[in-house]
This record gives C-alpha cells, sequence and structure tokens, in this order.
C-alpha cells in the first residue's frame, strides 16, 4: 500500500488540522462537552474558564507535536492568548449546536397574521 500526502492521511485531525483556529476550536468544544459535568462536579469552574484552559493545553501540545521547543517561553504567551479566541470560537460552536441558524427564536411567532 502506497502512502501519498500526510503520513497520517486517514485521520480526521491532524497535527496541522489543531493549530489552526477551526481544527483547535472543534476539539476544545468536544473536550468541553464530554468533560463538562465531570468538571463541575468537582471543581467550582465556570465553563467558559474551563475552555480556555482546555484550549490552551490542546494549542500547547499541537506545537510541541509540531517541534516547537518546551524551552520557548514565548510558545506560552502565544498560545495563551490564542486560548481565548479558540475558546469563543468553540462557544460559538456551542451556540449554533443548541440554536441552529433559521430556528424561530421565540415559538409564539408562529403564523398568527
Amino acid at each position: 500500500m502506497e502512502r501519498s500526502g500526510s503520513l497520517m492521511e486517514g485521520q480526521f485531525f491532524t497535527w496541522e488540522a489543531l493549530s489552526a483556529m477551526g481544527g483547535a476550536s472543534l476539539l476544545t468544544f468536544f473536550i468541553v462537552q464530554y468533560t463538562k459535568v465531570l468538571v463541575d462536579r468537582y471543581v467550582n469552574l465556570p465553563t467558559d474558564v474551563y475552555a480556555v484552559f482546555v484550549a490552551y493545553f490542546v494549542l500547547l501540545f499541537t506545537q510541541m507535536a509540531l517541534g516547537a521547543s518546551w524551552m520557548d517561553w514565548r510558545i506560552y504567551l502565544l498560545n495563551f492568548a490564542n486560548a481565548f479566541l479558540v475558546a469563543a470560537a468553540s462557544a460559538q460552536i456551542q451556540n449554533k449546536s443548541v440554536k441552529p441558524p433559521g430556528q424561530l427564536q421565540d415559538s409564539s411567532r408562529s403564523n398568527s397574521a
């Protein structure tokens, strides 16, 4: 079997995809959704703050997997700043999954005219 392109061509997530806003925010969304009940049970931490922590570690591990040095302090600072953006994008994914576009916001507004 011949391999062409990416080493892990059949993977849904790749390290390169996770280093981009879309991949990082989607993985953050999934991790937060599947673990927030457990975190709420043991730690009194708002979900938004928890999402920033998750995003930070997703970005950090992605950078390390792509070859960044653990000794480079700039990685930690940049990932901290980017974690807020990724967490905000993750929150938008959550909002769109609960209230999809085109769905009536007020159920009392039916065709009564």
